[in-house]
């Protein structure tokens, strides 16, 4: 059983403990626990939505051309039709308004879609160490893009490798489930044995394309699979959000239902709960979420697994809460991540997806092994 379901339940007193005595003396420190959750929630809603503005407005300082906050500001309320003073350097707007403010919203609304995916995988498998790989929509995405790189597919011009990711990323997800139902049903074991076996036979193909391919297709691959932001248009933010909002959107009507799938299966189908009609919609709203961002951005690993499990372990398992925070959580993490992407190195732009996986694998380590320690083996 994971870890969300062993947290949730309380384990039975034992018969040699005092009959009245005890619940007297820590019902007032029950009281405080639950006066302190609502509290802890509010601090950190406001803790992240300070540190979201805080790193947008870092994000759009920064850069090989310095801007001071107060021609941000000055800039935004321009681009809104508001009259103020024109800017000292006349490339100040057109550095913001084309290059800078697309790139930051493209990485808070990629961040918030792989933090939601990551939140929702881990809720209808229930367990923590879930993440949106596991349905192998980022090995077919990525197969997706080499091979319209690789044979040179160009029938939708520049939005051809993007579409192509995304419709690979989706199709892997639908057969990855289709092909792990069995009886009308789906069994987590099996859907969790076929996604390894398609992201196994993904990655073989995935290298035969780069085999293929000339030095040019392989170099670019290896790029996508790193993950960037660098290029984001507002064309590209216009595709990406409403697909992302429309996913979040299903998500959080789902958050009530995802809190009974931390009883079991079982548990949830004696409450009435629709098991495979919710996971179907899931695994659905997975595939959009992930597709969406991995299709402009390329592979971003570990955002949809460390930043649910963090928030989870602040505020607890209460998926409609803890839905808001990851979305947060993962907006400031991917703007923190790409603002050190193109700021750390002097004239480079760093692989994104470098910097998440440098992060997110210490942090892997850590869970796995204090998921083993609290579980008292993996026996």
């Amino acid at each position: 059983m994971s870890d969300l379901v062993t947290d949730a339940v309380t384990p039975p007193s034992s018969p040699a403990s005092p009959s009245r005595a005890e619940p007297t003396e820590a019902a007032p420190a029950a009281a405080s626990a639950d006066r302190r959750r609502p509290t802890r929630a509010v601090l950190l809603f406001a803790g992240l939505a300070v540190a979201l503005v805080a790193v947008m407005l870092i994000a759009a300082c920064s850069g090989q051309l310095p801007i001071a906050p107060g021609e941000v500001w000055n800039s935004l309320l321009r681009g809104l039709g508001v009259d103020v003073p024109p800017a000292a350097v006349p490339t100040t707007d057109a550095a913001l308004w084309s290059i800078r403010f697309p790139r930051i919203i493209m990485a808070v609304v990629i961040g918030a879609a792989l933090a939601a995916a990551g939140t929702l995988m881990q809720a209808v498998f229930a367990n923590p160490l879930a993440e949106p790989g596991v349905v192998g929509v980022s090995s077919g995405a990525a197969l997706g893009a080499a091979a319209s790189i690789v044979f040179g597919w160009a029938f939708l011009g520049e939005w051809t490798i993007a579409v192509a990711a995304f419709a690979a990323g989706l199709v892997t997800t639908l057969f990855v489930y289709l092909s792990s139902r069995s009886g009308g049903k789906t069994e987590v074991v099996t859907l969790v044995l076929t996604g390894i076996a398609v992201n196994a036979f993904a990655g073989a193909a995935l290298a035969l394309l780069m085999f293929l391919g000339d030095a040019g297709s392989r170099e670019q691959i290896v790029f996508w699979q790193l993950g960037s932001l660098n290029g984001s248009r507002w064309q590209q933010v216009a595709v990406v959000a409403p697909l992302v909002i429309a996913g979040l959107v299903v998500a959080f009507l789902l958050a009530r239902t995802l809190d009974l799938f931390s009883l079991g299966e079982r548990g949830a189908r004696h409450l009435g709960v629709n098991v495979e009609g919710v996971r179907i919609v899931v695994v659905v709203v997975v595939a959009v979420l992930v597709c969406a961002a991995v299709a402009f951005a390329g592979i971003i690993a570990f955002v949809g697994l460390v930043v649910p499990h963090l928030m989870r372990m602040i505020i607890g398992p209460a998926h409609r809460a803890l839905l808001a925070a990851s979305v947060l959580g993962g907006a400031v993490l991917l703007l923190a991540a790409d603002l050190v992407a193109r700021t750390a190195v002097p004239m480079a732009d760093l692989p994104i997806g470098l910097l998440t996986s440098l992060i997110g694998g210490p942090f892997f380590f850590w869970l796995l092994r204090r998921t083993r320690r609290r579980a008292g083996g993996w026996a």
